[in-house]
């Protein structure tokens, strides 16, 4: 049911509702927050909007134009489960001062939202669904330092191979090795019950979940796969997944992270994205007796996306440790290809079902950092593309290719193209290649020149650092 604001205010007094929460997102994809009591709610707030400093938010605004507004979605109301009053949070849209309420070209939010509209003018299809498989890591433990004379991190999960030697305590065996983490049963699972309380969690806020399971990390990787939606919906529900994943491991004594690779010599952590376009009730990514039972339509979208996946990354892999997962080896899709089944393929075509609404095109290489509004914008948006010009994948290098890559000779290998070795290289792909983000006024300059600066800064932090394995190879040299 599609709420309005006066369904919003007969729910705050039906659950006896004290607490206001304003959610939205800033531009590297976190996001921020402030409450306000529930007096102050009526259904003007939701037309007048809340005003917040635009200045102390990453990627917003400069001090002298600091002055900005949030107009709450009432489509995204839903009790907050972590709160000790009974609070209701609202997921808000920015806007600039003024009597148009325009909104902010930098809000990521209104960029997915005119993703969506591009799509419709379009004419290819009226709907983008997105399917994100986002993966994460719970700890017992984490430390981690970085000052002018320590760099060091220390995780640690209790159901890892490295404690099999643990003393101090009753120590009972059973842990996984490293790359053995997939599909265990207890006891090597110890996150069985953690895994279900973060599903019915999610199931109570409006999350439809289709599974949950250990994933191949040894030290306590999870993934919980929630049910497609369309674009702007899936991104919202992305926040709300990361929110509920991070507090429901707090509230157990534990720390869940979302970091690509915190662990060396095992599985990082992904989001796979799974697309499909439809118009009206029609799927049009099928086609039984197409390569992989896709359309034409389908390979033209996967041409788009793997001619555009360097400066994609950028957005979908957008941090300097994105790139310690995107190395061959650990099933991770760094070969520019498309592929039925083979998971080092960066676009693979899942073949569990034969329904045509069941075809897909899953897109491999990013990770759960990313802001989700962008990222599956982008995705649209270089897809869209490759339709509009009709890139057939296998025209440009792109496969299909369903050999094992990693059994292939380095002649063969040299055929296939990669993904960006780092988020610089990611960085400049997009500097190089974004007028097809421009199109449709979706992206605009502005947003995509404060991104990369943001990123630009923080690729800098970490290359002016010594890394504490440099200490190893080089101290005594």
């Amino acid at each position: 049911m599609t709420m309005t604001p006066e369904d919003v205010l007969r729910m705050a007094q039906e659950k006896g509702v004290r607490m206001v929460d304003f959610k939205f997102t800033d531009v590297p994809g976190t996001w921020q927050h402030f409450s306000v009591p529930v007096r102050a709610l009526d259904t003007a707030l939701f037309a007048e909007g809340v005003g917040f400093d635009g200045s102390s938010i990453r990627g917003f605004q400069e001090i002298n134009e600091s002055d900005m507004l949030l107009l709450p979605d009432p489509t995204t109301a839903v009790l907050d489960p972590f709160t000790a009053e009974p609070t209701l949070s609202l997921t808000c849209d920015v806007t600039q001062p003024g009597a148009r309420r325009d909104p902010y070209t930098r809000d990521p939010r209104y960029i997915a939202r005119k993703a969506e509209r591009h799509l419709s003018a379009s004419g290819i299809a009226d709907t983008a669904y997105f399917g994100p498989e986002a993966e994460f890591f719970v700890f017992d433990d984490v430390k981690f330092r970085s000052s002018q004379n320590e760099q060091w991190a220390v995780v640690d999960s209790d159901e890892a191979h490295w404690n099999s030697g643990r003393n101090g305590s009753a120590n009972l065996g059973h842990r996984n090795r490293p790359k053995e983490g997939y599909f265990p049963v207890a006891p090597n699972d110890t996150l069985q019950d953690l895994r279900a309380a973060m599903v019915l969690t999610m199931e109570a806020c409006g999350i439809d979940v289709e599974a949950q399971h250990h994933e191949v990390g040894a030290g306590g990787q999870c993934e919980i796969d929630m049910r497609f939606d369309s674009l702007l919906r899936m991104a919202d529900k992305v926040m709300l997944y990361k929110y509920i994943v991070k507090n429901v491991a707090r509230r157990h004594g534990k720390t869940a992270t979302f970091m690509p690779k915190p662990i060396f010599g095992d599985n990082g952590s992904g989001m796979h994205v799974h697309m499909s376009l439809w118009k009206g009730e029609q799927p049009l990514f099928a086609d039984a007796e197409g390569y992989g039972g896709i359309s034409e339509m389908a390979r033209f979208f996967i041409g788009g996306l793997l001619t555009h996946a360097p400066a994609v990354l950028a957005l979908a892999a957008p941090g300097t440790n994105s790139y310690r997962r995107l190395v061959p080896g650990y099933e991770a899709p760094v070969n520019l290809v498309f592929s039925q089944r083979n998971r080092s393929a960066a676009v693979r075509l899942p073949m569990y079902f034969d329904s045509p609404k069941a075809k897909r095109v899953e897109f491999r290489p990013p990770d759960p950092t990313c802001n989700p509004y962008l990222t599956f914008s982008a995705l649209l948006m270089a897809g869209l593309d490759g339709i509009r010009r009709e890139i057939e994948p296998s025209k440009h290098g792109f496969g299909p290719l369903d050999r094992n890559i990693y059994e292939m000779c380095p002649e063969e290998m040299r055929e296939i193209k990669s993904v960006p070795g780092s988020l610089d290289e990611a960085l400049t792909a997009l500097e190089l290649d974004h007028e097809f983000l421009l199109a449709g006024d979706v992206f605009t300059s502005d947003l995509l020149g404060k991104y990369v600066e943001l990123k630009r800064e923080q690729a800098a932090e970490v290359r002016l650092r010594p890394a504490p394995l440099e200490f190893a190879l080089y101290y005594d040299a």
